[in-house]
């Protein structure tokens, strides 16, 4: 999928790994339609790139109605532009880890466990299956016919989660598990699924870590022995929608990082 003139919707896309792959895909002539929650850093965000080729809609992903609200807008707004859509990088998430039972044998709330799930999982799933009746119309692309390209954003912790991750590595193991099967729905229409498993990385949520927790993590990785830049991820995000073999198939980008069970 060719990065110029095209539109691609990035929930989360107001900070952290989303942001970071915005910022690189309009760089090569995208047009980015950023949905969030946080209002001040999306008009923020659209201020620095301008708003030729950049629009943000405020958005909740646990709310399908203001998701179908900021695919509605976008797709009115490329009508105006002429630029296609291209597809979905679907990078809003949430950590709130929490033991399955605590220190005083209180089980994890059930609220706790499907805040999680229905941002990371059902929110990611909701927004492309909103999306999709668009990007199946567009004219297919080249000898191949491609019309789109959906990018999920797992995590490591989908492989090896440790204590107090039983939602977060559930949520992110449901992505990985379901992109093969997405991909294979969408073979026939030309419609590519492919999903990033980061480990650590700088990011909104990892800022959020103690000195302690974050260094205990950077010891166990092989090398480089340090957190991953969003400019990294960018670039495997980039290689995902450009490169038209990458389909049904989950590139964990870890620094032959695997978790140990406790820090």
């Amino acid at each position: 999928m060719h990065l110029q003139n095209r539109t691609f919707i990035i929930s989360g896309g107001s900070s952290g790994l989303a942001l970071a792959t915005a910022r690189l895909l309009h760089s090569h002539g995208a047009y980015i339609s950023l949905l969030d929650m946080n209002a001040e850093a999306g008009d923020a965000i659209i201020s620095e790139l301008g708003s030729v080729r950049a629009r943000f809609h405020e958005v909740d992903v646990t709310d399908t109605d203001s998701i179908a609200a900021a695919v509605q807008g976008t797709v009115e707004w490329v009508q105006t532009t002429g630029a296609a859509l291209g597809g979905v990088v679907a990078g809003a998430g949430v950590g709130n880890p929490g033991l399955i039972i605590d220190k005083n044998n209180e089980p994890l709330p059930l609220a706790a466990f499907d805040f999680v799930i229905n941002v990371n999982l059902r929110g990611t799933i909701d927004l492309i299956r909103q999306t999709l009746p668009y990007l199946t119309q567009n004219e297919p692309l080249g000898a191949d016919g491609e019309r789109g390209v959906l990018l999920m954003f797992a995590s490591s912790a989908a492989f090896d989660g440790q204590m107090g991750q039983v939602a977060y590595a559930a949520s992110k193991g449901g992505l990985a598990s379901l992109t093969l099967p997405l991909a294979r729905d969408l073979s026939r229409f030309g419609i590519r699924a492919v999903t990033i498993a980061p480990s650590l990385f700088e990011s909104g949520m990892t800022a959020m870590m103690g000195a302690k927790v974050r260094q205990s993590l950077e010891r166990v990785m092989e090398w480089p022995k340090r957190a991953g830049k969003p400019d990294e991820f960018a670039r495997v995000a980039r290689e995902c929608i450009e490169n038209p073999m990458l389909n049904g198939t989950v590139i964990r980008l870890d620094g032959a990082m695997r978790m140990p069970s406790k820090l």
